[in-house]
């Protein structure tokens, strides 16, 4: 990161953090090196490679004009930032000029003007580097005025006192996350440190995933606001959602805390630690076991070449103790078996035994005043050495032991908080305390497994990455017996009911995570087998088959191209979902169809953003597909009721407002089925098909989030009626199901369709709607006056 540099023209050192900059850079000291081994060769410049030498000097002029030419555009827009970029511009700009003169001077003086070449390229790259610099702090202080504007809405999204308010609050957030996830990711890509770039995507992950936990809690506490379970549900979200922003301004400063704003530093318990300085790097993943036998064995490497002092001894000492403690995790575990820990154990005391005879070797050569390497000393430091990677061994297949064990411990997961579900919705508290209490002591298995998998993970990303699985899992996880004790408190209430199914959601999320260490982590020593095909022709090659292509599942890069537009459709799904709501305090039943078919939609949309972050039911781009057909249909069916609704509204401005909005539903649906049935080949192909598909769906769902408020306003203004289509069809089929789940996917109920596209009247008589001139409907006869609308008749 550019935030942390200190920009001094007399310096020396110039620390790139991006890869951004990097990629820049490198093409330009390509071309310098090119030109000073040129001039390297001295008598072998020719008049032809003269020519060619000068047309580079003057190219690599006209590119550094070109860039400082952005770089004062740049400056002009920051006034902080303008007379120091002014200066390297200026500098970068003098130094192209020289590196042209120079190259267009040929022959004898070739070898005079090296020295001259390498001060003018030497000056080139570090006014050029300084102005990339300045410009990455533009961009760092872009993303920290958008994570502000984020921490700001969180504020003001914690003080709501009614549900409009919440409404208009919860979208300005929404927006303003959308910009964040897209400035973030961008960052995130461009990192260069391994650590910081995955801890940026552990705070990117807690933020999306906590902004579903943060509406439904929120719109439980509006709903039962004197419920303590439901609130300490809430302010937990918050709590964590600041910590998330925190940690994005600490990775952007490169381990710097923002302390000057509003959001606190938060522990790992989920409460405030006021105890942390700000300079801490608090968000560390910690020392792990394998990390500290490592240094020791490094120290104890040393020794056979130089003398061990009194500093080496304390490092020694200090390396001893690091292992000792993070031993500790091992042996103190509930879950490590009783001789795995007394192996554990007996190794480590073998460590110290072998450490303190190599500490005695040392001295006795050390004051023989002649230290070289004797025989007894690399002895020593071989049984040193052995004692260590013994007790590595064992560590890593405690480790190995419970982590194979997770499969069963997730099921017994599982279980319980099916137990814990069924206990709330049958309001039956001591059931529920009990499953509750078991569950807590579950809990405390999968944070051990995560702790023991941490010591052994061998790359900083899997350090990192369960580190925040398990702080996630020990503040997520207790919130689901709270969140099941509010809905045992209001065993009516929908908004309890499905804030507990948010939760239960994260839970399984958290699941998978830990699922998705525990084997990258098992795995990493593992050499893949590589797959050998016999010499019969392969499926699908040479026209021997019409097979066709495998569905495919999306990788870590391609969910982060699709974060930006997979957070619009998910924003755009909470819309629909809370002007759904909103039908709760209005005059018509909130059971009503178009409540109905614009739930089923959000829910859809969903499990398709679900999808695009690895996650859900939908395990497959065949899947995401299948669901956007079933979602166009859904949104077919909402235009056919919205349009008989909109026929008993008066004349006005707000009808003409609905059928404005209606009237594109049909528009967005083409172009989802067009693009669904679009056949691809490649998986270049495959992705933008997708990307595609969740852009479509979140154009359409921000025109249904649209109609069914205009809806919702009409139905408080007007006295009218929804009538609901599942009860019309039960004259004809009784029971006939209006629209079965089937593995996720909402299977459409064709026979209506085909019904209404045939002219079926609602009252059974066979007789079609018509539209008179204001706009309302007038059913009847066809013989009889009543004219057909063609434009009733969906998509």
């Amino acid at each position: 990161m550019a935030s942390n540099i200190t920009i001094k023209f007399g310096g020396n050192t110039l620390e790139i953090k991006t890869k951004s900059i990097e990629k820049t850079l490198l093409p330009l000291v390509n071309q310098i090196s090119t030109l000073i081994s040129h001039r390297d060769r001295g008598n072998l410049c020719c008049e032809r490679s003269g020519r060619v030498i000068a047309r580079v000097g003057q190219a690599v002029n006209v590119a550094v004009e070109r860039f400082v030419t952005v770089g004062e555009s740049i400056a002009s827009d920051v006034p902080e930032l303008r007379e120091d970029m002014y200066r390297a511009c200026n500098q970068a700009r003098a130094a192209g000029s020289v590196i042209e003169k120079l190259c267009e001077a040929g022959g004898e003086e070739c070898l005079r003007e090296r020295a001259a070449i390498v001060r003018a390229a030497r000056s080139l790259l570090t006014s050029v580097t300084r102005v990339l610099l300045l410009a990455d702090v533009v961009v760092v202080k872009q993303l920290l005025l958008a994570k502000d504007r984020v921490a700001r809405s969180l504020g003001r999204l914690e003080g709501v006192s009614n549900f409009t308010e919440f409404v208009s609050a919860f979208s300005q957030f929404g927006s303003e996350m959308v910009e964040l996830a897209h400035l973030t990711g961008d960052r995130q890509n461009d990192m260069k440190d391994e650590r910081r770039r995955a801890q940026m995507a552990a705070a990117r992950q807690v933020l999306d995933r906590s902004t579903i936990l943060l509406l439904t809690s929120s719109k439980t506490c509006l709903r039962h606001p004197d419920s303590t379970s439901c609130r300490e549900n809430r302010d937990t979200v918050f709590c964590q959602m600041r910590r998330a922003i925190d940690l994005i301004h600490l990775v952007v400063k490169d381990g710097v805390l923002d302390c000057s704003g509003a959001g606190n530093i938060i522990g790992d318990n989920g409460s405030e630690d006021s105890s942390v300085h700000p300079q801490s790097d608090v968000f560390s993943s910690g020392r792990t076991a394998l990390s500290s036998l490592r240094q020791l064995e490094s120290l104890v490497e040393m020794s056979r070449i130089s003398s061990v002092n009194t500093q080496t001894r304390e490092s020694l000492a200090t390396a001893l103790d690091n292992v000792v403690d993070t031993t500790q995790d091992f042996t103190d575990s509930a879950y490590t078996s009783h001789d795995r820990r007394q192996n554990i154990i007996a190794l480590t005391d073998q460590v110290k035994v072998q450490l303190n005879q190599l500490l005695q070797v040392s001295q006795a050569l050390e004051e023989s005043e002649s230290y070289s390497v004797s025989d007894e000393l690399e002895v020593t430091v071989q049984n040193c050495l052995s004692a260590s990677r013994e007790l590595e061994k064992e560590l890593i297949e405690t480790a190995r032991e419970q982590g194979y064990d997770l499969l069963t411990t997730s099921k017994t997961g599982s279980q319980l908080v099916s137990a814990i579900t069924n206990a709330a919705l049958a309001s039956d508290e001591i059931r529920m305390h009990h499953s509750a209490q078991a569950f807590s002591h579950h809990i405390d298995h999968i944070i051990e497994i995560c702790k023991l998998m941490r010591h052994i993970a061998p790359t900083e990303t899997l350090q990192v990455s369960a580190r925040y699985t398990e702080i996630n899992i020990r503040i997520y996880g207790p919130q689901i017996a709270l969140a099941a004790t509010t809905l045992t408190q209001h065993p009516t209430s929908k908004i309890a009911k499905e804030n507990l199914e948010v939760f239960t959601d994260m839970w399984q999320s958290l699941m998978n995570d830990v699922t998705n260490i525990c084997k990258d982590i098992l795995d990493a020593g593992k050499v893949p087998e590589k797959q050998t095909y016999m010499s019969l022709p392969r499926p699908g090659k040479h026209g021997t088959t019409s097979k066709p292509l495998k569905a495919v599942r999306l990788d870590l890069s391609e969910q982060d191209k699709l974060a930006k537009s997979s957070l619009e459709m998910k924003m755009a799904s909470s819309d629909v979902e809370t002007e759904a709501e909103r039908w709760q305090d209005g005059p018509i039943d909130e059971n009503n169809d178009i409540v109905k078919r614009a739930r089923n939609m959000s829910k859809m949309a969903y499990s398709m953003y679900q999808f695009t972050k690895g996650s859900g039911a939908l395990k497959t781009t065949q899947d995401l597909f299948t669901q956007a057909e079933y979602l166009a249909e859904e949104a077919n069916r909402l235009y056919k009721i919205v349009r008989q609704f909109s026929y008993q509204v008066p004349a006005g401005s707000h009808k003409k407002e609905l059928l404005e909005q209606l009237d594109k539903i049909p528009t967005h649906v083409q172009q989802l089925q067009f693009t669904v049935k679009n056949p691809t080949v490649g998986k270049a192909a495959t992705f933008t098909k997708v990307d595609t598909v969740i852009v479509e769906t979140k154009n359409l769902m921000d025109v249904i989030s649209k109609v069914v408020t205009t809806c919702f306003v009409c139905a408080t203004k007007y006295p009218v009626t929804i009538i609901n289509q599942e009860d019309h069809l039960d004259n004809y089929w009784p029971g006939y199901p209006v629209a079965h789940q089937m593995g996720g996917y909402y299977a459409p109920y064709n026979f209506f369709y085909a019904l209404d596209l045939q002219g079926v009247g609602w009252n059974g008589t066979g007789g079609g709607s018509g539209r008179d001139e204001g706009g309302s409907r007038g059913g009847g006869d066809q013989t009889k006056g009543g004219s057909t609308s063609t434009s009733d008749q969906g998509i």
